[in-house]
Order: structure tokens, then C-alpha cells, then sequence
């Protein structure tokens, strides 16, 4: 069955999350993605732990159904090779720091003379402009920098950071769209562009009710724990065992939560909490009263007393615990695939379902420069001179080199 984009072909000069999970999606929708690498080290994340067979499960993770060339991009004969890949690619996706792309004359400009109709894109932690674009970025960096350290843990607590690296899957979703969105205009006039975003911009672009707090009534997000900013009961409370979150943000819902799940009726009465107003104004003996009750069960009990009274709600889990759990193994979130290392593993599954065209695995992440040969081959390039260039240090693959 054809993918969205069979036929695409990708050229991902990218490391680490950002832009390899850009580029995994589009490689899971059909796209041809081809990872350029340098070497020994390859894209940064494949040192990190868990190793099996000194492969990551980490690079493992977020690069499959793709190529990769081990690549020598400082060498003449490496940009050449390059250049001759981006003449036939559509897109080319990039996290260098800014200047670096230009100091190897594989930028924008330079890959638009041999390929007109080029997407280039970028992502970087601060973006290609303004007094911070020289700066290198990391998911970290960008979290403190846009506020959502000090927005996040417990009240009066040091700043924390979001439990996943949040702004590098932003930059790397917010690079995905642009990327799209540029293929198609493409499509409709033939004319390729060059495109950039940035951990820092993609986080602020998620922080809507926050920037709508600041601008409307100059109020400063603050941690909050797990507590919604405009809206009450909307949180994680304690129980037996555990935690259960409940959103009974509504009045009816409220009602429902009070009645048929707490037996707490006269709640519904008390004038602390009548009113979303007064919930919100008086949130702590909220919670106090709430988990007087849910601290008597186990979080199994409250659990299908929300279903049952259609307030949204569900348990606290760790992550064992979500593996676990049949709705998500029902969704088919985590599959077994065979890494030619690594042997069984599992990797994440696809999280749109799409009716006609659903994303497909077709191979797992490559070893550093696993398809150095075939693509060599592909451009052209006989036996010998194939062999010349691993010989001159051009061009690398691990397991060719090590035997």
C-alpha cells in the first residue's frame, strides 16, 4: 500500500531528539530518509545507555526505517558526495549550530545551487536570528529559558524540569509541520524554501493559556503542581495506594464527582466551593476535603467510580505500569521489531491511525554507516573507487571497518 510520502527523499544531517524524531515520522509515512553521519561517533545520541551489543536502544528508538552513510562532510570528496545526494533529495533537515552549516558549505544556499527546489530546514536551540542564535541549545536550556522550569513542580519547590525532553519533541514536531507545509506548496508552484525553527520558539508556541494569563491580566505562571491555573477540581489526589487524577471541570461534572463518586453531597452546598470562582479560590481546602475521602480506598476503587459517573479520570501510573495497561496495549503503542544487533527489542508505536495510508515499519535503525556501500553504489560510484574512499577515510561503516 503507498505511503503519504513514498517517493520523498530525506536528508537528515541531524543528532539527538529533535530533528531525528522529525525525521522518523516522516520515514514512518514512506519518506526515503537517508542519516548522514560523521564518524566514529555518528549522531551523538548513539552513546547513550541502554547499550545491547554496543548498540544505543536510545538511537535505536527514534531512528527507524532509515539509511546511513558514515560521512566525512570537512573532506572535498565528502561534500562532494553530499552534494551529489542533496541534487536528488527534496529535503534536507539540519540541527547544526548556525554558523556551522556555513563553514562546511552544506547550507541553504549552497545546496539551492545544485537543487532549485530544495526544503531546507533547520532546527537549533535558539534559532538562526537574533542575539542568542550562536548559542548552542539543548531541551534543558530552552525549558528554563522559556519559564516552563519555574512553571512546573510543586509549589515553592526549585524549578523543575518536564519529565520528557519536551521542547526538543516540540522543535522537532513544530520542524515536521513547516517541512509538510512547505511540500506542499512546493507541489502547487514548484518552488523549494528554506525554513527554521528552534527549541525555544516551538515551546513558546505551546504555552497558550500561560501567554493568555501573562498578556490578558499579568499574571506570571508559577509551579502549580499538578493543579490547573483556571480550573478546579483539576488534579492528581491522593489515595490508599497511589494517585487518581480527576478534571471535574464543569458544574455538572462537579456534581457528579461530589454525588456518585466522593458520597459527598454536602459538598455541593459548602460556599467555598460553589462556583468555579470560589473552587479555585479556595483549591487547598479543596483538596483536603476531596482526599479526606480518597485517601480511605485504593486508587482501583476510584477508578471505575469516575467511568461510571462520566467524570474523566484515571490512575497515576509509573511507566511500567502504562506498559502495561490493556487500553494501551489495545492501541497498540509498543511493538517487537529485529534490530540486526540489538536482535528483539521494542520500539514505539505509530500514534495517528490513519484509515488508508497507516505508517508502516520497514527496518530497523541502521548501525553507523550501515548503507555507506549501497548508497555509494546507487550515486554511481564504481567498486574501486567505493573501496578508495573507505580506504582514504571518506567514508565509514562500523562493521566493515571493524572486520
Amino acid at each position: 500500500m503507498a505511503l503519504p510520502l513514498d517517493g520523498v527523499k530525506v536528508i537528515d544531517l541531524t543528532n539527538v531528539l529533535a530533528g531525528p524524531f522529525c525525521t522518523m515520522t516522516m520515514a514512518d509515512m514512506g519518506a526515503e530518509v537517508l542519516k548522514v553521519e560523521n564518524f566514529p561517533e555518528g549522531d551523538l545520541s548513539r552513546r547513550l545507555s541502554p547499550k545491547v551489543n554496543d548498540e544505543s536502544y536510545c538511537f535505536a528508538m527514534v531512528n527507524r526505517n532509515k539509511r546511513s552513510i558514515g560521512l566525512d562532510l570537512k573532506s572535498a570528496r565528502g561534500k562532494e558526495i553530499f552534494m551529489k545526494l542533496a541534487a536528488g533529495a527534496d529535503v534536507v533537515l539540519e540541527n547544526m549550530r548556525p554558523d556551522a552549516k556555513f563553514h562546511m558549505g552544506v547550507d541553504y544556499e549552497s545546496v539551492k545551487k545544485v537543487n532549485t527546489g530544495i526544503i531546507y530546514a533547520s532546527i537549533s536551540g535558539f534559532g538562526q536570528t537574533g542575539p542568542y542564535a550562536k548559542k548552542g541549545g539543548y531541551d534543558i536550556v530552552a525549558q528554563g529559558m522559556t519559564g516552563i522550569m519555574r512553571m512546573t513542580g510543586e509549589q515553592g519547590g526549585r524549578p523543575a524540569k518536564v519529565g520528557i525532553a519536551m521542547n526538543d519533541i516540540a522543535g522537532g514536531v513544530t520542524a515536521l509541520y513547516g517541512i509538510l507545509a512547505a511540500y506542499i506548496h512546493r507541489l502547487r508552484t514548484g518552488e523549494g524554501q528554506y525554513l527554521e525553527t528552534s527549541l525555544v520558539d516551538a515551546g513558546l508556541a505551546w504555552m497558550m493559556w500561560e501567554t493568555a494569563a501573562f498578556f490578558g491580566a499579568g499574571e506570571i505562571a508559577m509551579a502549580n503542581g499538578t493543579r490547573h491555573r483556571r480550573s478546579a477540581p483539576y488534579q492528581a489526589f491522593r489515595t490508599a495506594d497511589g494517585y487518581v487524577t480527576v478534571g471535574a471541570n464543569s458544574e455538572k461534572m462537579w456534581a457528579s464527582f461530589c454525588n456518585d463518586v466522593l458520597g459527598r453531597p454536602e459538598l455541593l452546598a459548602d460556599p467555598r466551593f460553589t462556583g468555579l470562582a470560589n473552587r479555585l479560590a479556595n483549591v487547598d481546602a479543596l483538596q483536603e476535603e476531596i482526599e479526606r475521602v480518597m485517601t480511605t480506598r485504593p486508587s482501583a476503587h476510584w477508578v471505575p467510580l469516575l467511568d461510571r459517573a462520566a467524570v474523566p479520570g484515571g490512575p497515576v501510573y509509573t511507566f511500567d505500569e502504562t506498559v502495561e495497561d490493556p487500553h494501551i496495549k489495545a492501541r497498540e503503542m509498543f511493538f517487537d521489531i529485529e534490530h540486526p544487533k540489538i536482535g528483539k527489542m521494542k520500539n514505539i508505536g505509530y500514534p495517528v491511525k490513519f484509515s488508508r495510508t497507516p505508517q508502516q515499519f520497514r527496518s530497523a535503525a541502521p548501525w553507523l554507516g550501515q548503507h555507506t556501500t549501497e548508497v555509494l553504489t546507487e550515486l554511481g560510484y564504481p567498486t574501486s573507487a567505493i573501496d578508495a574512499l573507505f580506504t582514504e577515510s571518506v567514508v565509514f561503516d562500523k562493521y566493515r571497518q571493524a572486520g
